[in-house]
């Protein structure tokens, strides 16, 4: 089986990702519009795969926020189930939904032919988690809007891992007035410098990875083609931007 990993959205005005290893479809965050996510799945989803929403068997939310969970609401009431840990739930007011599925960090979860893992994350939300999910064609791992992983993980083959920021060109944004100092400061307390992308990286068994996707950059604080180039420098890894 082979494993396809799909942006469909990946900033902060919206983040979804379509998620398959040609038996279970899943989608990774719903922030974007219902009509956004169908047009998506249709435009970008290979003709093997099943490119329309009623094919997904599960969808995964990190947290509540926005330009995360935007259509999640509309993504139940089309028979999708969600998947979040109960933080998540309660904030977006779906604890009681009869199709969100809560979960636990550490605590394994099957959804087809996928196994998976939640994780803690550090963002400025209630209770957010990244995933780890494995299946006969590999194992993936999904961190969005964190500062910090704590987990190490082993045997991975995909990788797809936020890198909002460089510090060096958000402290250029602020003495420039693009940035405020309070923003910077929610910054550095939530989502993951291109730094620490580099020391989790480093501290990851990469021996099996196949690519390495860096995802949610910032649209006033990232460099597409450095980020790109200093991550494959070193990890010698293929790194593609969502």
């Amino acid at each position: 089986m082979a494993i396809d990993f799909i942006p469909l959205a990946s900033s902060s005005k919206g983040n979804c990702y379509f998620l398959s290893d040609g038996h279970t479809n899943l989608m990774l965050e719903a922030g974007i519009p219902m009509k956004a996510i169908r047009s998506g799945m249709s435009k970008h989803v290979p003709g093997r795969l099943s490119s329309r929403i009623s094919g997904l068997s599960a969808a995964l939310i990190t947290h509540n926020h926005g330009d995360h969970a935007k259509a999640v609401k509309d993504v139940l009431k089309a028979g999708i189930d969600c998947y979040m840990t109960k933080g998540t739930a309660t904030a977006l007011d779906l604890a009681s939904n009869h199709r969100v599925r809560i979960v636990e960090p550490l605590k394994k979860y099957s959804i087809g032919s996928w196994v998976v893992v939640p994780f803690k994350t550090e963002h400025d939300a209630p209770d957010p988690a990244g995933f780890m999910l494995a299946s006969p064609g590999g194992k993936v791992l999904f961190a969005t809007d964190t500062y910090y992983i704590s987990n190490q993980f082993k045997g991975l083959t995909h990788i797809a891992v936020e890198c909002n920021y460089s510090l060096d060109i958000l402290e250029a944004n602020v003495s420039a007035g693009i940035i405020s100092p309070a923003r910077k400061k929610r910054l550095l307390q939530s989502h993951f410098s291109l730094a620490n992308v580099k020391k989790f990286l480093a501290a990851t068994d990469l021996s099996q990875c196949r690519e390495i996707w860096l995802i949610h950059l910032s649209s006033e604080n990232s460099d597409e083609e450095r980020f790109k180039t200093e991550i494959q420098q070193l990890t010698g890894i293929p790194v593609k931007i969502a």
